[in-house]
């Protein structure tokens, strides 16, 4: 389809710049409806705005949007959009240093020019989320997170298809309450209608089933708030033998060692708290001596006594 209005098809040009790295003249001119000498044109028209078109030499030839000595403005869909506020509020909310200030202002920029329509989307996360601070990044949906922190926001049931730990698929029926982020992992807390209690679900084990089901009322949480909740219930999955380790090491680095039931919390740039548990003391001393990361605990003793246990094995291993 043509664009014929000149700024529209600029900045749609623009855009397609932006989505990859090469792209030959023809195949722009025919995604914009337009021959290749308005291409050409039009490319001309950036360079003089400043950005930093340059040719790309072949038989077809093409166009490259090289860095420049400012950045251009982004242009983002919708999924883009809240993919990057989703992301900024989480660095601004996490303890990395550094930049917690910039993800604020940039935030603060990209939500004064959203379209309205993603405002509500926006606002229901940032009040219906609730971060823990430490770990690795989380693999979640966007548009799932979205449509919880909406749920939760406007007191609407909702249905969805869950797989359990050991790969059950089962049909829940839930009151949703807060989605909350351990770095590592999101979590909904909610209330099970099926169960007839509060539950906690691991988000990216979940796919809603839309539209969302009818309204309810609120309901109080018990003793403790919903970041109290998800850690205990996480710690549940740990194992008998759990203890809290000191490692000498970024939380960031930690966070990729170590299995996604265990939680790491961030204390400052060269330490962090490790929450971690195992079946038996043996098999908690061998995941903690294979972080291959300096650490220190202190209890329970069946710990203590199952590392003098590796520490004497391994030197044994290898002394003459």
């Amino acid at each position: 389809m043509s664009t014929k209005d000149p700024a529209a098809r600029l900045l749609r040009l623009l855009s397609l710049l932006q989505s990859r790295t090469d792209w030959p003249g023809p195949e722009l001119a025919d995604r914009l409806g337009v021959s290749t000498r308005t291409i050409r044109s039009d490319v001309e028209r950036l360079r003089a705005l400043g950005y930093p078109v340059s040719a790309v030499s072949g038989t077809a030839g093409g166009y490259r949007l090289g860095p420049g000595a400012r950045l251009p403005p982004l242009l983002l869909d919708d999924e883009e959009a809240v993919a990057v506020a989703v992301g900024l509020r989480t660095a601004a909310g996490q303890a990395v240093g550094g930049i917690e200030e910039a993800s604020l202002r940039a935030l603060a920029k990209l939500e004064q020019v959203l379209p309205a329509r993603l405002r509500p989307r926006l606002a229901a996360l940032a009040a219906y989320t609730v971060p823990v601070p430490g770990g690795a990044r989380a693999d979640v949906d966007a548009d799932v997170l979205a449509t919880l922190a909406a749920a939760c926001r406007d007191r609407r049931r909702v249905r969805f298809d869950y797989r359990d730990h050991d790969g059950n698929m089962s049909v829940r029926d839930a009151e949703p309450y807060r989605l909350v982020s351990t770095g590592r992992r999101w979590y909904l807390v909610a209330w099970d209608v099926g169960r007839d209690d509060w539950r906690t679900f691991r988000i990216d084990r979940l796919t809603p089933r839309v539209p969302l089901g009818p309204a309810f009322s609120g309901r109080e949480m018990p003793p403790g708030d919903a970041i109290d909740f998800v850690t205990k219930g996480v710690a549940s999955t740990l194992g008998p033998c759990r203890t809290v380790a000191t490692v000498h090491a970024p939380a960031a680095v930690v966070g990729e060692r170590v299995p996604p039931v265990a939680r790491v919390e961030h204390l400052d740039d060269e330490r962090c708290l490790l929450h971690i548990g195992a079946g038996t003391p043996l098999t908690l001393a061998v995941y903690l001596a294979a972080l291959d990361l300096p650490f220190t605990v202190t209890e329970p003793p069946e710990l203590l006594d199952a590392l003098r246990q590796v520490a004497t094995t391994c030197t044994a291993a290898f002394t003459k």
